[in-house]
């Protein structure tokens, strides 16, 4: 009987530690597979390890580069009658409610065609106020001027014929058209020959203004070929 008791605890004996050794094993082998991964990675040229692709911006936030001799613009019509235009020209930010000098009505931006550089800034109330002040502001830009206009509000009830046909000769194909809280925002410029293909307008609709009585904003980027004469 006790000759059968100290075969079984030979038995077990022999078992932990079978079982000891199987685990120090197995702790070996992850350790060893953890250093020979670790040293892999430290191992690779600097190289081969991925980065994420550098996000470049362009001038105004536009979505690409403008070629040589191009000025990058963006600008934006009001929102409703609570937010107003923005014009951006290189990177410059020539008119915005952060700036304080826009307002109800048409907003004008004048820039120098050859050297880019921003000249004088006006908003005009359209809706309440006298045209007579436009018309003379618009009737003494020079020639070699880019112009940028942006609607804010209401821009059309005051907006005469005359008035009309100076923006339509400074490029417009859409001012004829300009309608009580429409939005508009154009690019063109004193002296221009052709027609500017820097417009866009949106009609005052019931069944699709995205605020309530207006239009949703909107927005225009692009580049403006620079005056080499």
């Amino acid at each position: 009987m006790v000759r059968a008791a100290g075969v079984l605890k030979l038995a077990a004996l022999v078992t932990a530690f079978l079982f000891a050794v199987f685990l120090t094993f197995q702790l070996l082998e992850t350790n060893m597979d953890f250093d020979l991964s670790s040293i892999m990675l430290r191992a690779q040229p600097a190289n081969d390890v991925p980065t994420k692709p550098s996000v470049v911006r362009h001038k105004c936030g536009i979505s690409k580069s403008c070629p040589p001799k191009h000025f990058a613009f963006k600008m934006a019509s009001g929102a409703a009658s609570v937010v107003g235009p923005k014009m951006c020209l290189e990177d410059k930010i020539l008119m915005s409610a952060v700036k304080n000098n826009v307002g109800r009505g048409l907003n004008i931006a004048l820039v120098d065609a050859k050297t880019g550089q921003g000249g004088k800034t006006a908003s005009f109330d359209l809706w309440a106020g006298d045209v007579a002040p436009f018309i003379k502001f618009l009737n003494e830009i020079e020639d070699g001027t880019i112009v940028l206009i942006a609607s804010f509000d209401d821009s059309s009830t005051k907006l005469t014929v005359e008035a009309r046909k100076l923006i339509a000769d400074l490029g417009s194909s859409e001012i004829h058209n300009l309608g009580f809280r429409d939005n508009w925002i154009f690019v063109g410029g004193k002296g221009i020959k052709t027609k500017s293909p820097f417009e866009q307008h949106l009609k005052n609709n019931a069944e699709t203004n995205k605020f309530e009585g207006w239009p949703e904003v909107l927005e225009m980027e692009g580049c403006i070929p620079q005056r080499q004469d």
